[in-house]
């Protein structure tokens, strides 16, 4: 691999790293794009919601697969965009060394994006190292639906993994040792959600952690903190995920942190972008930010109003801040919408909170079909600070389930 000179280099070539690289080659920049795995990252949530599309209109395993794996293909780049195989390694300022396949090579750059993404974490479970386990990229990859899985961990991955593969016919534990599912969400989400999956088939488990697992005659073994014994075929590791930061060389740059400030600029020409920032949901508004800022535009990240979803079926959707005494709370079950009648026996409900004192609203929270689609209106709504009095007065087409928002924009307005 010979040496070459860039106007940026981008590490890591998921989906912030492909999005910058092919936004800085469309605009004329030589780019070099370093990955050792497959350009365009793992695709999680891309691939986890053509399965839970396919299970939605009853495809056959077959045909999700299909879609599946179309939907994790890796996307095109620009001609500006050189991919460099391997793993990339800061060297110093403007320097970056890739090790790949048949040798090592070293760069130089003006400005450089860290993009390396989050791995998952490994629970600290005696025997789990011995049994047969997945991640969700795993699961996402295999070609066959086991007979018993159990899921450690409510990530949303791993709640959407769980239904799915439920409702291909797997009998699926999912196992927390939160007190409740989405803890750091509106209560109301995590217990919706929970009905959700138990709807679907999936014994939910709370406040309660591994505590030993073993391979034997019958499958894995698991014991969990209160004396229950689960078996399975596998277990889906699905308890969060870290930056992967460690390695990178950061102190060849006289730094061993990765924090980035206002503008994902870590230091002076260097910049991060995903979840290798710490920030899970913020892929495509820091892609944004570093894209605009290399080519010359000022730009901030804005964190407010970025969307949390859960893609289930019905999935759940957040953005701002969740509940709290300092917020006002009005909420609405979707069973009192004219759209209800339609759908009987729909699970979900709208929740807005709202600063009084500055009239606007501060976070929402919905679970309910299409939630994401119709509560797009609340996610700018929260990034404007629009008035709440104005909302209130705006009229939503029926029979939606956007209903329920009209009477707790009312309730706030008042």
């Amino acid at each position: 691999m010979a040496s070459m000179d860039f106007d940026v280099i981008v590490l890591g070539g998921g989906t912030s790293g492909s999005r910058i690289a092919a936004g800085l080659a469309d605009a004329g920049r030589a780019v070099g794009l370093v990955e050792c795995r497959t350009v365009g990252g793992d695709r999680i949530r891309e691939r986890c919601a053509a399965l839970q599309q396919a299970a939605e209109r009853g495809d056959a395993w077959s045909q999700a697969v299909a879609l599946r794996d179309l939907a994790g293909h890796p996307p095109r780049l620009p001609a500006g965009v050189t991919v460099l195989e391997g793993i990339g390694q800061i060297a110093g300022p403007g320097r970056v060394k890739v090790f790949g396949p048949e040798d090592a090579a070293g760069h130089g750059c003006r400005d450089l994006v860290l993009a390396t993404g989050s791995e998952p974490l490994l629970p600290v479970v005696p025997g789990l190292l011995d049994v047969p386990t997945w991640t969700t990229a795993e699961a996402l990859g295999g070609f066959g639906v086991p007979r018993r899985l159990v899921v450690l961990g409510d990530d949303p991955e791993g709640c959407e993994l769980a239904q799915i593969y439920a409702t291909y016919g797997s009998h699926v534990t999912l196992v927390t040792d939160e007190p409740r599912l989405l803890p750091r969400e509106a209560p109301f989400t995590g217990e919706l959600l929970a009905e959700i999956l138990r709807r679907t088939g999936v014994r939910v488990l709370t406040d309660v952690r591994p505590a030993q697992a073993e391979l034997t005659d019958l499958g894995v073994r698991l014991l969990l903190s209160d004396g229950t014994d689960l078996f399975a075929d596998r277990l889906l590791l699905a308890a969060g995920r870290r930056p992967r930061a460690s390695g990178l060389g950061l102190e060849n740059l006289g730094t061993t942190t990765m924090e980035a400030d206002e503008r994902c600029r870590v230091l002076e020409g260097v910049w991060a972008a995903g979840s290798v920032t710490g920030h899970r949901h913020a892929s495509l508004e820091q892609s944004r930010v570093v894209l605009d800022n290399l080519l010359g535009m000022e730009r901030t990240a804005d964190y407010r109003a970025l969307p949390r979803t859960v893609q289930t079926s019905p999935p759940v959707w957040a953005a701002g801040a969740a509940p709290s005494e300092a917020l006002t709370t009005a909420g609405r079950d979707l069973s009192a919408t004219v759209r209800a009648a339609l759908s009987p026996g729909v699970v979900g409900r709208v929740e807005l909170y709202a600063d009084a004192r500055r009239g606007v609203l501060a976070g929402a929270a919905a679970v309910g079909p299409g939630a994401p689609d119709w509560m797009a209106e609340i996610a700018l709504a929260i990034r404007a600070e629009l008035p709440v009095a104005a909302l209130a007065d705006v009229v939503r087409a029926v029979p939606t389930y956007g209903e329920a928002i009209e009477p707790s924009l009312r309730e706030l307005a008042r």
